[in-house]
């Protein structure tokens, strides 16, 4: 058996041992190793990302050259227990790319939607990407919501080719060697983005090799590139464990105990894919035993690597991803650097040597580790300046940074050296920082801070601090208090850093947007250069450089190491970390954001959208305004309104005494010479000379980091042509969350809230109308709980409207509906499907407003989800709808007559057309609130 067999056959024998999603070496918010270009810190680090289990992950990491890339369509759908096998069990650098993030989707745990939702999603999946370990990537295309077919998908994303030329940029930018699909582009995966995800995935396989496809990105100076294998997933019953033979190349354990990961890589990835609650995901458990992923080889450029039995041990069966097998890769080439084969042999012997020893002890690495490090280093600058061809010299280049990155990264572990980087408020001593309630969580435009810089020498040396920079745009920096210093055992170093952020500083926010997230389904990318990134990257880091303090006499303990092999011989490295900013939440619990540059006044309308009804009269409109500048500040603020309209006051001066302060400012709008259609209200704050004319959001949450979504201070503002019963009284007992509360008092409804806790307790006879907002048996046990007091109330003559429950087993199991009526995930996704009105004479196509199909146009993302697919005859249904080429669906509106009361079931997405304005949502939506109390007039 030769060298390379015996490795590989060693490699795969380890490589069964653990399974799932990847450590990112570049956007993994919490590895050690971390070379963050996400703008995203770390949380506190993960305990098995520090101390010997950190360590000996990273020399897992350090010792292969394996890479692997996994293609999905939305947040979650992702095989996290494969990505974490294959990331931190064999320590592949593993990237994840996700085609969208997830906008189009429901919240299961707000009322946010949209591209906010995106903001949050893409949060959550990095959160989850730290216990993967993977890298993360997106395309510029937009969930817009559930499909059924690739077709609708690939009409919404203006064709196929922009989703593929961005996973063609992935992949000439990481040159992965195995392509791996969640999808197969087959009616098996369901959902059309799903689908939509399998083709584009596969014919990538080919296209980022060929010159020919996209050559504008080989004119910016991306390389074609060729992955050796291309596989997919979804051969086998979902979460099952057998699957047959003839349906699967490769088949991977997940469930095996990892002992440095303390659980299996499935149980390992599921502690990560919890950060996922918008999704609902997270309550989600594994036992522990095995678990397999199963996945198929559909193409290679390769000879054969499958068995006699058509099975392979690994992904990476027939590539030698050894590292001395870098130089194999340059074929005929190699003669150029004929020393290159034998320093990566040398290279990969030290490694092993360090991971045996540092197994027991690792205490001993940090010398040789030193001295791998600096090895790769002069590698690079060899293979740097040799006579390769271009492409050949800048893959091995990057492939050996990426190894010299990991080197110094377990230099760090094995050094249990630590770095912090803070802003700092004025008051800061001279160690430490007095975090206080006023503390900046963002800084503006003007401003001037310190940032302090702290290393912490865990080891058992002493250190020399050789340099302490910071890395910041060019005019950023004003001041450095970076001293050289010996620091002893235990000790920690400081430097200082004065900021003063330009006047026409860029602010930290997206870099992708759609103009009308309702119609648009693909994102504009404002800044090119990150296209692809999960965020725009970090403004500024801490870099500081260090030796062990020279000692006569040292000796290394590793066997077969001498002082002489041990060059340099005050063995030096470094390390980074991203800014952040320390504060203090109400509760008096310390957190920290990214740093973020946010402009000086952030100027919202409240609310973002209006519903005026045609007869309607005058309006308030209210805009916040927020500050975030030290110093006191004055401007005037003034609405912009439709040709016509006036706005009572003018203007308003406004002014500022401290960063944080927040004011509310209330207009009074009178429209005039309604007619139904779509218009606007704009804000603007003219200060120091400056125009301020939109708001940001924080989006963030306990478990996830920080980042901004910005809108415009515009209030959109639909007309709508609508009568509404002037004595109906409605309850609106929310679910999972929406808008549609605030669409009825705008419209002239009187609607009154009903906290789910308080409904045991509440008179439900004062209202005629109670409204169960979406998805309310599922999320609020409270309404579950009260479901007979509901049906008291119908049957007392009350109008109940329920909207739709997802957890079909839970509905169908709780028996809430009067009658026997089956739930169903039956759905309408296109939302120009017609609609067929099957009972034109109820009144609730008459009353109060007459229903046509007119009514039906306009509708945004899907008609509607959810639909009964049996029921009682005592049930009738009202409309019927159903997707091109499908059958009639007609559970999506369904009325009963219950004692005195009326109970309607209604599946259609109001809950997206109410808050978009859609006039004839709107007016059907009042009919069904209005339906049984025809007296309410």
């Amino acid at each position: 058996m030769t060298d390379s067999r015996r490795r590989s056959t060693a490699r795969h024998f380890a490589r069964s041992l653990l399974v799932l999603p990847a450590l990112a070496l570049f956007l993994f918010p919490s590895s050690p190793a971390q070379n963050d270009t996400s703008n995203v810190l770390p949380l506190d680090p993960l305990p098995q990302d520090t101390g010997s289990a950190g360590l000996q992950l990273m020399l897992r990491r350090l010792s292969t050259t394996a890479r692997l890339m996994h293609t999905t369509a939305h947040p979650d759908d992702e095989d996290g227990g494969m990505m974490t096998l294959e990331s931190r069990g064999k320590g592949d650098t593993v990237l994840l790319l996700t085609l969208n993030r997830g906008e189009g989707g429901q919240n299961k745990v707000g009322s946010n939607l949209s591209d906010v939702l995106g903001v949050l999603r893409t949060l959550e999946l990095i959160a989850s990407d730290r216990n993967y370990g993977v890298e993360q990537r997106f395309t510029r295309v937009a969930d817009f919501g559930f499909s059924k077919n690739p077709d609708e998908t690939f009409q919404k994303w203006l064709g196929h080719d922009i989703a593929l030329a961005d996973i063609v940029r992935v992949i000439r930018t990481f040159r992965p060697d195995v392509l791996v699909s969640r999808f197969q582009g087959t009616d098996r995966d369901g959902h059309g983005n799903h689908q939509a995800s399998g083709i584009v995935s596969r014919e990538a396989f080919r296209a980022a090799a060929d010159p020919n496809r996209f050559p504008e990105q080989i004119r910016e100076g991306l390389l074609p590139w060729q992955a050796k294998k291309f596989y997919f997933d979804n051969v086998c019953p979902f979460r099952s464990n057998e699957c047959a033979p003839d349906n699967y190349t490769v088949k991977l354990n997940t469930g095996e105990k990892d002992p440095l990961l303390r659980m299996s890589c499935l149980q390992f990835a599921l502690e990560g894919l919890r950060h996922q609650r918008s999704q609902g995901v997270g309550g989600w458990t594994v036992d522990a035993g095995p678990h397999y992923s199963f996945y198929r080889l559909v193409d290679s450029v390769l000879p054969t690597t499958v068995g006699k039995d058509g099975h392979e041990q690994d992904y990476f069966d027939g590539i030698d991803t050894s590292l001395p097998a870098l130089a194999s890769r340059l074929s005929d080439e190699e003669n150029k650097v004929p020393w290159l084969r034998s320093e990566l042999t040398a290279i990969a012997s030290k490694i092993d040597q360090v991971r045996k020893t540092s197994d027991a002890d690792r205490v001993v690495a940090p010398e040789p580790l030193f001295a791998i490090a600096q090895s790769l280093k002069q590698l690079v600058h060899r293979v740097d300046s040799s006579e390769l061809s271009d492409a050949t010299r800048l893959d091995l280049v990057d492939r050996l940074k990426e190894k010299e990155e990991q080197a110094r990264s377990a230099v760090n572990l094995a050094m249990n050296v630590t770095l912090e980087a803070n802003v700092a408020p004025a008051k800061a001593s001279a160690t430490d920082i007095p975090y206080e309630a006023d503390a900046l969580t963002a800084v503006s435009p003007g401003q001037a801070l310190t940032v302090r810089v702290k290393l912490h020498n865990g080891s058992k040396y002493a250190l020399s601090i050789a340099n302490a920079r910071l890395q910041a745009p060019e005019g950023w920096l004003r001041m450095a208090d970076a001293e050289k210093a010996t620091i002893a055992t235990g000790e920690d170093y400081y430097a200082n850093f004065g900021l003063k952020i330009p006047a026409k500083a860029k602010y930290t926010r997206p870099y992708w947007h759609r103009a009308n997230p309702e119609i648009d389904a693909v994102n504009t990318v404002d800044d090119e250069a990150f296209a692809t990134l999960a965020l725009p990257p970090s403004l500024i880091r801490a870099v500081v450089e260090y030796q062990i303090a020279p000692k006569p006499d040292r000796r290394l303990s590793i066997q077969g190491w001498t002082p002489q092999k041990a060059a340099p011989p005050n063995p030096h490295s470094e390390i980074s970390t991203a800014v952040a900013v320390p504060f203090t939440e109400r509760d008096g619990s310390l957190r920290k954001h990214p740093f973020a540059v946010v402009p000086a006044y952030s100027v919202t309308l409240e609310p973002g959208a209006q519903v005026v009804p045609t007869a309607g009269s005058t309006r308030e409109v209210k805009v916040g305004v927020s500050y975030n500048l030290n110093s006191p500040a004055q401007g005037v603020l003034r609405l912009t309104v439709p040709q016509g309209w006036k706005a009572a006051p003018a203007e308003v001066n406004v002014r500022f005494a401290h960063r944080g302060e927040k004011q509310d400012f209330d207009f009074t709008i009178t429209p005039s010479q309604l007619k139904e259609g779509r218009t606007e209200v704009r804000a603007l704050l003219q200060s120091g000379g400056q125009e301020f004319s939109e708001g940001y959001t924080v989006v963030t949450r306990d478990d996830l980091n920080t980042f901004y979504y910005y809108q415009p201070a515009v209030q959109r503002v639909s007309i709508v042509d609508v009568e509404v019963p002037k004595e109906l009284k409605v309850g609106y007992i929310k679910g999972a969350g929406d808008d549609i509360a605030t669409v009825l008092r705008q419209v002239g409804l009187r609607v009154i809230d009903i906290p789910p806790e308080n409904l045991a307790t509440t008179e439900l006879a004062q209202f005629g109308t109670i409204v169960l907002g979406i998805r309310a048996y599922d999320t609020q046990k409270d309404v579950a709980g009260n479901n007979k007091k509901l049906l008291d109330f119908v049957s007392g003559g009350g109008t109940l409207v329920v909207q739709y429950e997802a957890d079909v087993g839970n509905f169908n199991g709780g028996n809430f509906t009067p009658y026997p009526a089956t739930l169903s995930r039956g759905r309408v996704s296109v939302e120009e499907a017609p609609v067929e009105i099957l009972a034109p004479q109820d009144s609730v196509f008459t009353f109060p407003n007459r229903i046509t199909q007119k009514d039906f146009e306009g509708w945004v993302q899907e008609r509607g989800l959810y639909f009964m697919d049996q029921w009682d005859e005592k049930f009738t249904p009202l409309m019927a709808s159903h997707d091109p080429g499908e059958e009639i669906l007609k559970g999506g509106l369904l009325r009963a007559k219950y004692g005195k009361g009326t109970y309607i079931y209604t599946g259609y997405a109001f809950f997206r057309q109410l808050p978009a304005g859609v006039p004839g949502a709107v007016r059907l939506y009042v009919n069904l609130l209005s339906a049984g109390q025809e007296g309410s007039r």
